[in-house]
């Protein structure tokens, strides 16, 4: 697939086995990686990050193989989801250092474009979010409220 704000190609990289059932070797059974799922969620820890800690520590190669579920659907069942996604929480977590950094260094023009990149595709993530009813439709993006809420 294509670059978004790029005019290349996407980059060539390994895939995973094909595989449709859980390993034997997996020490763990299902309901003690729900566990881990939902108690790192309590503790604020991103799906990404629990899924590396479960892959790296518990030696789960795939939650969905292991538990029928992905990581989200875990923490969605659980309800420990986080009110903003993931994604376009890092992207504002990225458009708040950039503005922070923008302020300090006004003329600093390549990375003012990297600001209203990142920012198009935290609107492009808004649009998708609220067409499939994860964000409110009265949600609206700003840096000020990015601010606030990643604080």
């Amino acid at each position: 697939m294509a670059r978004m704000h790029a005019r290349k190609k996407g980059k060539s990289s390994s895939r995973r086995p094909l595989i449709t059932e859980n390993p034997e070797w997996v020490p763990i059974s299902a309901a003690d990686i729900t566990d881990l799922v939902v108690k790192m969620a309590k503790d604020n820890v991103s799906s990404a990050k629990i899924g590396l800690v479960l892959r790296d520590q518990h030696a789960v190669p795939d939650v969905k193989l292991a538990t029928g579920k992905s990581i989200n659907e875990i923490m969605a069942e659980n309800g420990v989801t986080a009110d903003i996604p993931e994604d376009m929480a890092n992207l504002m977590r990225k458009a708040v250092n950039l503005s922070v950094h923008l302020k300090d260094h006004r003329m600093d023009v390549g990375n003012k474009r990297g600001m209203q990149l990142v920012e198009s595709r935290i609107r492009r993530l808004e649009r998708y979010y609220k067409r499939k009813g994860v964000l409110s439709p009265d949600w609206k993006y700003s840096i000020k409220t990015a601010e606030l809420m990643l604080k």
